[in-house]
């Protein structure tokens, strides 16, 4: 045998394992059987998973079961884990088959060999400590991949909440700035009535805030509630009493954040309608998102040929042909990073639905998605604020200029002159190309002072 590898053997037979890893046999089966996607999992996935080993292990030594020693050992090398240096030893395709037990076990190998090199033991011998029988005591994969799953949603979800609050506190302070700039509102695409650009944006910012809302709502409620405990199928086989009643505190105090076990336990292993329910509030939140950046290209669409409302800032070249070309690519960005999500939540629903019995096994495509999409929207954001949102300037002349060209004015004039005359003064307008104040006095439908009134009157309301 190469002097380079080491030979490990499981329940399907033996396999060499190079002599210096931390991952064993198992993890080399599966690193080999699942080149899916090249993307190794999560990084705060396995960061989770190494915190619920740490305190299984405190939890398992509180039941008597597990020697000190081997406790700080594991500890230690869980630590270690969590602190990001073995990361080059989580070697498992973030998708994967077996509903996780690949990504499992990676995890118990690298803290086994680890704490056993701590012990005094070496590489791949497991002399001290054991992947299965002391890093994996009174757990599952069915429970514990889960439980990960749900603690990396929390952390995405924060990220994501902390740049939306960025993101509402910016579009905020643009609906300030942009209080008096009158515009023409335009509802299918057609002028409609007048408006102010601060109410534009002060309709972004209540949408932002909704959808905080509701995402922090959904991932708090859904993903807070975890089956620690219920080891393979909910029954909490091989998991001592004394395990299922103190778990769940011991893994809020590693964590930092309050979790509590579900009250059904074969409910909570057989069933991902919780991620599937998240996946659906993130993406009723991209595409929110996704509608007002293309509000913001419509309003920047131009700058002589289009609505050139406001100014986006330019970020870059546009085109490699056309000089001077300059896109709304950051707009643009959140908009394909929507798509990525809305594609994300089909598959995520797709998953929830194709469990069977006691166990779904399709977690991995379902964390490798919705982690995806948790990442993505957060980068989305946070170039929308910094590179966008931040810089647009609003042409206040423009603005107005089409506000008072426009037929939708002749919305105002319905109290006075009624809907059928409205109706006939607008297509006049259109037809002639002259003003709806042109073609009301034309017809002495009202005097100039009071029609300048009503005007003005309705614009003040905008204002």
């Amino acid at each position: 045998m190469n002097t380079n590898m080491r030979l490990e053997a499981d329940s399907i037979g033996t396999l060499e394992v190079p002599a210096d890893a931390y991952y064993g046999v198992q993890a080399e089966r599966a690193a080999r059987n699942f080149q899916i996607t090249g993307q190794h999992m999560n990084r705060d996935f396995i960061r989770n998973l190494a915190m619920i080993k740490k305190a299984a292990a405190i939890v398992n030594h509180g039941a008597g079961l597990l020697a000190k020693g081997k406790c700080d050992a594991i500890c230690r090398a869980a630590d270690e884990v969590i602190d990001g240096k073995w990361d080059s030893s989580f070697i498992v395709d973030s998708i994967q088959g077996g509903a996780g037990t690949s990504a499992n076990m990676n995890m118990n190998e690298v803290i086994a060999n680890r704490a056993n090199e701590i012990l005094g033991g070496g590489l791949g011998s497991y002399n001290f400590v054991h992947p299965n029988d002391d890093v994996n005591k009174a757990q599952s994969t069915n429970d514990t991949i889960p439980t990960a799953g749900k603690m990396t949603v929390l952390d995405l979800a924060d990220a994501l909440d902390a740049e939306l609050k960025r993101l509402e506190t910016e579009l905020t302070k643009k609906s300030v700035e942009f209080h008096d700039v009158l515009k023409m509102g335009r509802t299918q695409l057609q002028d409609a009535v007048p408006m102010t650009l601060g109410e534009s944006f002060a309709g972004y910012a209540s949408m932002i805030h909704r959808c905080r809302a509701r995402l922090k709502s959904t991932a708090i409620s859904e993903m807070s509630v975890i089956s620690l405990g219920a080891t393979a199928i909910g029954s909490g086989i091989n998991a001592s009493a004394y395990y299922r009643t103190h778990i769940a505190a011991q893994l809020s105090a590693v964590a930092g954040r309050s979790l509590t076990i579900a009250s059904d336990l074969f409910d909570a292993t057989e069933n991902l309608d919780g991620f599937a329910a998240v996946s659906g509030a993130l993406k009723a939140c991209a595409l929110s998102l996704s509608k007002m950046c293309n509000d913001l290209r419509l309003l920047s669409s131009g700058p002589r040929c289009g609505l050139n409302e406001i100014n986006l800032p330019a970020m870059q070249n546009g085109s490699s042909i056309m000089p001077g070309k300059v896109n709304p690519v950051i707009p643009e960005v959140v908009t394909q990073a929507a798509f990525l999500v809305a594609g994300h939540d089909t598959t995520i629903t797709m998953a929830a639905e194709a469990g069977q019995l006691e166990l779904n096994a399709f977690e991995p495509v379902t964390f490798h998605c919705l982690f995806e999409s948790f990442t993505a929207l957060t980068g989305a954001v946070r170039t929308l604020i910094v590179n966008c949102i931040k810089g647009i300037t609003a042409n206040k002349d423009r603005c107005l200029s089409l506000e008072q060209n426009s037929v939708g004015i002749a919305t105002a004039l319905c109290p006075y002159i009624g809907y059928v005359k409205s109706a006939k003064v607008a297509k006049e307008a259109l037809r002639t190309g002259k003003s709806v104040r042109d073609v009301v006095l034309e017809h002495g439908l009202m005097s100039a002072d009071v029609l300048d009134g009503v005007l003005d009157a309705r614009r003040a309301v905008s204002a």
